[in-house]
């Protein structure tokens, strides 16, 4: 199965677009991501929705943040996303009469909606900004070599 990486790529796009003084385009953004420019429209419509980016059309135009990384939780991000599924484990639903089906998926119900509240209960507690003091730790004395054009470079 699939995972769906959706929300661990816009995050990684919102930490590059907040190292940036200008606006970012879709397609630097689908090339950093390796993915079609499309794509990173679509999802970005969503976070321009919410507030959370805005977009400028034309030359110099670009998706640029609209709100402050201190204020934007990862659960936010997640939430703006649509809530995809958070695991890729689920109940077997072939035999919905039998009661072993019954027993087991009660059980396993219960347990994914506990792991799924503690989950999002910790997305809320880390922002944005968390991210970006952790990234700015991480790049250290490369602050100069770091650029999102060749970040993603082969």
């Amino acid at each position: 199965m699939k995972r769906d990486s959706r929300l661990s790529g816009v995050l990684h796009v919102l930490l590059h677009m907040a190292e940036r003084d200008a606006p970012v385009t879709s397609e630097v953004l689908a090339k950093a991501m390796d993915t079609n420019p499309v794509v990173i429209r679509r999802i970005m419509s969503g976070l321009r929705d919410q507030g959370y980016v805005r977009s400028e059309k034309g030359h110099g135009g670009g998706w640029s943040l609209a709100c402050d990384l201190a204020k934007l939780s990862l659960r936010d991000i997640y939430e703006a996303l649509g809530h995809p599924s958070l695991f890729a484990v689920g109940n077997r639903t072939e035999a919905p009469g039998c009661l072993v089906e019954q027993a087991v998926n009660a059980a396993l119900d219960r347990a994914f909606d506990d792991a799924e509240a503690l989950l999002l209960s910790r997305l809320g507690d880390v922002t944005l900004a968390m991210l970006s003091a952790d990234f700015q730790k991480r790049l250290g004395d490369r602050r100069n070599r770091h650029r999102l054009e060749t970040a993603h470079a082969s």
